[in-house]
């Protein structure tokens, strides 16, 4: 594999938050796509990471570690990704768990919004497809939804219920943007924007995102994702070279039933992109090292 130019997917989420697959799974599909490069990026947790690690490792894959952390920045909740961290660095641990113990008050008060729409038991219902209750969220929601026949598919869930407005919404304070950053760089990793087209920024509102996250030490964005469309590339392209920010890159696959994108299934980067993994080539688990 060449550093500069692995073919690799940053960005995925297992069982152990809300993907439907196993990290062992995630690893062999990776592989099957022609990833070289992967990371497992769950929400708030860490916990499967030891589990891809030596997955990846026996599929022949390079590995980061790797997190997606909820943060509350400008009254709205954003995703900071960590690659290339120690993943027994208890201030980082520490700061997971405070985030991840929020999540079970919001599930509740979800489920007593959709009891008032007409929707009950949809809590005990989300926790079906929990994994870890700890980490229960609204795409669990949005499983149960679909499985009773309130909506088709989850696209459908997240046009009319669990967003502002709608029924199932519960605004939650997570993380702060330096908080995330600081919990990353200080357990020696490279925080990254995740997919900074999602959060409906104005242009000025987005500039100062950016600004914030690269005064507290943030070093990257998603540039190429599949939750951005290939008309956004540019653009976050044209930002990254601007923040002097890596480019990093990943499907945030999920499940293959929804997700639009699967591993290893993007396009490549723009042109004269630094990849985030120039920045980490000291922590990547390389497959032919034993694991650590």
């Amino acid at each position: 594999m060449s550093l500069t130019c692995p073919h690799a997917d940053l960005h995925c989420h297992s069982t152990f938050s809300d993907g439907t697959l196993s990290p062992a799974v995630l690893a062999a599909r990776a592989k099957a796509n022609g990833v070289t490069l992967w990371a497992l990026t769950d929400h708030d947790e860490i916990a499967g990471l030891a589990q891809a690690r030596d997955a990846a490792h026996a599929q022949g894959l390079d590995f980061l570690t790797g997190v997606e952390i909820s943060v509350s920045f400008a009254n709205t909740t954003v995703h900071i990704v960590g690659l290339g961290f120690d993943a027994d660095n208890e201030a980082l641990r520490q700061g997971l768990h405070g985030v991840r113990h929020n999540r079970g008050p919001r599930a509740k008060e979800m489920g007593q919004q959709l009891a008032a729409a007409g929707i009950p038991n949809a809590y005990e219902g989300a926790l079906q497809y929990v994994g870890n209750p700890a980490l229960i969220s609204r795409t669990h929601f949005a499983r149960y939804l679909v499985e009773i026949g309130a909506c088709k598919d989850t696209y459908e869930v997240f046009k009319n219920y669990l967003v502002e407005g709608k029924p199932g919404y519960v605004p939650q304070r997570w993380a702060s943007l330096e908080e995330a950053v600081r919990w990353i760089n200080e357990a020696g990793g490279v925080a990254v924007i995740a997919h900074p087209a999602r959060y409906n920024f104005s242009p000025l509102e987005e500039y100062a995102f950016f600004s914030s996250f690269k005064s507290y030490g943030g070093q990257a964005v998603e540039v190429v994702t599949g939750s951005h469309s290939v008309h956004e590339y540019p653009h976050y392209a044209d930002l990254a070279r601007e923040f002097g920010f890596a480019a990093s890159r990943g499907s945030d696959f999920h499940s293959p039933e929804e997700s639009k994108t699967d591993l290893g299934q993007l396009p490549a980067d723009p042109a004269d992109m630094t990849g985030v993994w120039e920045l980490l080539s000291q922590r990547i688990h390389k497959a032919s090292a034993a694991s650590t």
